[in-house]
């Protein structure tokens, strides 16, 4: 199952990219800007989704592991419950197997969690980052402009060839 902010991520970023274009295109710095921000906030969340799904993957298949594993266990001692003394071992051997089992499942969903929280860290501070990116951007924009508008029309001329192909 993707994760939603997968896609609404890659929807934002692909909206920046080209917010971005045209705002060079035309000139328009405060496009321009908004779109790179834009577009690295749809990278952010894109990854962010990326990490739940990685995640939840990863927990869903250490719990199957060890349900299997438990099962295993449950049916060999099934097969030698009959003796007394085999019979009791098996017995605290399923226990065991069984608190096992538990704490792996309860590490597992803890380490889950906390890489969750790590990856809802790094998003929140991504729209820091951009912000802070954007500025610096607009400032060098600001002190360079005839440097800016050749890298804006070498970026246009590099989108018209990306929608007319070469003929």
């Amino acid at each position: 199952m993707v994760d939603t902010d997968r896609i609404t991520g890659a929807a934002k970023e692909l909206g920046g990219k080209v917010q971005g274009a045209v705002g060079d295109l035309t000139g328009s710095r405060r496009d321009s800007v908004e779109g790179r921000a834009r577009e690295a906030q749809g990278a952010a969340e894109n990854l962010y989704g990326q990490a739940k799904d990685t995640v939840r993957d990863g927990v869903d298949q250490v719990a199957d592991t060890a349900r299997d594993l438990g099962g295993k266990v449950r049916d060999t001692v099934g097969n030698l419950v009959g003796s007394g003394d085999v019979e009791d071992r098996a017995r605290r051997a399923q226990g065991a197997a069984a608190d096992t089992y538990e704490r792996a499942e309860r590490s597992v969903r803890s380490a889950a969690r906390e890489a969750y929280d790590q990856a809802g860290d790094a998003y929140e501070h991504a729209g820091d980052y951009v912000r802070r990116g954007g500025r610096d951007v607009t400032h060098q924009i600001a002190e360079h402009p005839v440097a800016a508008l050749l890298v804006a029309g070498l970026l246009g001329y590099g989108v018209g060839l990306l929608i007319h192909g070469r003929d």
